[in-house]
C-alpha cells in the first residue's frame, strides 16, 4: 500500500479507502460483525489506515461494529464518518438535514456508538437545499474548537456549493473544508467538468466513491449475478446500458486479461491513477482482496489511453483532462499498519 497527503493537510492516508457501508445487516444485506472483523483486519495487515462510515450505514450499525473493532487501536486509522440523514429511519425534523441542530445532535450519537472522543474527519452527507452555508461552517468549526472532528468535508455537493463553503471558510478564518467526496468511476466522469478542478483549485482532498459503478465494472452482472442492481433499490448501480458502457466494460476485460488481473482492479487502478482517494466497498473476505490488488496494478500509458477513449465523456473527443496525475508524486511508501 502507498500514502499519500490528504489535500493541504499533513495526515498521510492509505492510497486506498476502505468504506463501511457493509459493516452491519440491518438494511437487510451486509457483512455480520466476524465477516465485517475479518474485513476490517485484512484491510489493517494490507497497510490500510483509512476508513470511511456515515451514521446512517445500516442505520447506525456501521459506527458500532466499527467502535469495537477500534478499541485499543484508534491512533492506527484515520476516522471519517457523516451526517445529514439520521441515524435510524424515518428520523425526525431535527435530527437529518444540515443544520446546527442537527449536526450536534449527530456528532454526539456517532461519537457513543464509534466509541471515540473524535471524529477524524467529518463529513456533511449531502446538501438539504435549506441550510445556508454559514450555518454549515460556523457548526463545524464550533465541534473543531470542542475537540469533537479535527477536519471536515463536503460529500455529494454540487461545485458550487463545495466552492462557496470553501472560500468562506478561507475568508472567514475557520475550519477548513478540506476534503470533497463524490462518486467517480469509469462510467461516471462528470466530476472532471467541474467537482474535480474545483477541488484541486482549493487544495482539496478528493475520495470518490463507487469506483466500479455499483458492480457493473465487475462484468459480473454478465453472468447473471443482482446484487447491487436490487440492493438500495438499484440507486447506486450503474447499469450497462449503452453502446459505450459496453464499449467501457469490453475494454476493462480486455486489460484485465493483458495484465493477468481483475477487472475490479483495473476498473480502480484506473480512478486511483487520477490522484484521488477511491473508496472501496467490500461485503466479503474475498471482495477486499481482490479490490485490493488494485493498490499494486500498474497500468501502462497505453492502457490508460484506451479506458480513457472509450469512457470519453461526449463532447470529449477521446481525450481524458489532467485531473490529478502530478499528485502521484506525493505517494510515500510507509510501513503498513500492523
Amino acid at each position: 500500500m502507498k500514502y499519500r497527503i490528504f489535500g493541504r493537510t499533513g495526515v498521510r492516508l492509505a492510497q486506498i479507502a476502505l468504506g463501511t457501508a457493509n459493516f452491519g445487516q440491518r438494511w437487510g444485506h451486509g457483512a455480520d460483525e466476524a465477516d465485517s472483523a475479518a474485513i476490517f483486519d485484512a484491510y489493517a495487515e494490507a497497510g490500510g489506515n483509512f476508513i470511511d462510515t456515515a451514521d446512517i450505514y445500516q442505520f447506525g450499525q456501521s459506527e458500532e461494529i466499527l467502535g469495537g473493532l477500534l478499541a485499543g487501536r484508534r491512533e492506527a486509522f484515520f476516522l471519517a464518518s457523516k451526517f445529514s440523514n439520521g441515524a435510524q429511519p424515518g428520523a425526525g425534523r431535527l435530527l437529518t438535514g444540515n443544520s446546527r441542530q442537527a449536526m450536534v445532535a449527530s456528532v454526539e450519537a456517532s461519537l457513543r456508538r464509534l466509541n471515540t472522543d473524535r471524529i477524524d474527519l467529518y463529513w456533511v452527507h449531502h446538501p438539504d437545499g435549506l441550510t445556508p452555508a454559514e450555518e454549515i461552517l460556523r457548526g463545524l468549526d464550533d465541534l473543531a474548537r470542542a475537540g469533537k472532528i479535527l477536519y471536515a468535508g463536503l460529500s455529494n455537493f454540487p461545485a458550487w456549493r463545495l466552492a462557496r463553503a470553501a472560500t468562506l471558510a478561507e475568508l472567514g478564518r475557520s475550519l477548513p473544508i478540506a476534503a470533497a467526496q463524490f462518486e467517480y468511476s469509469l462510467v461516471r466522469r462528470e466530476p472532471e467538468a467541474d467537482l474535480i478542478p474545483a477541488s484541486q483549485a482549493l487544495g482539496l482532498a478528493q475520495v470518490t466513491w463507487s469506483p466500479l459503478g455499483g458492480g457493473m465494472l465487475t462484468g459480473k452482472y454478465r453472468r447473471g449475478e443482482r446484487g447491487r442492481a436490487e440492493g438500495l433499490g438499484g440507486k447506486v448501480f450503474q447499469a450497462e446500458d449503452s453502446p459505450q458502457r459496453v464499449a467501457v466494460l469490453d475494454t476493462v476485460l480486455a486489460i484485465a486479461g493483458e495484465l493477468q488481473a481483475t477487472p475490479d482492479q483495473v476498473a480502480i487502478a484506473w480512478v486511483g491513477s487520477r490522484g484521488v482517494f477511491p473508496l472501496i466497498g467490500p461485503r466479503s473476505q474475498a471482495q477486499l482482496a481482490s479490490n485490493l490488488g488494485a493498490a499494486g496494478l500498474k497500468l501502462s500509458a497505453a492502457q490508460l489511453a484506451r479506458l480513457d477513449a472509450a469512457s470519453a465523456p461526449a463532447g470529449a473527443a477521446g481525450t481524458a483532462p489532467a485531473v490529478g496525475l502530478a499528485l502521484s508524486a506525493t505517494e510515500i511508501p510507509l510501513t503498513p499498519v500492523a
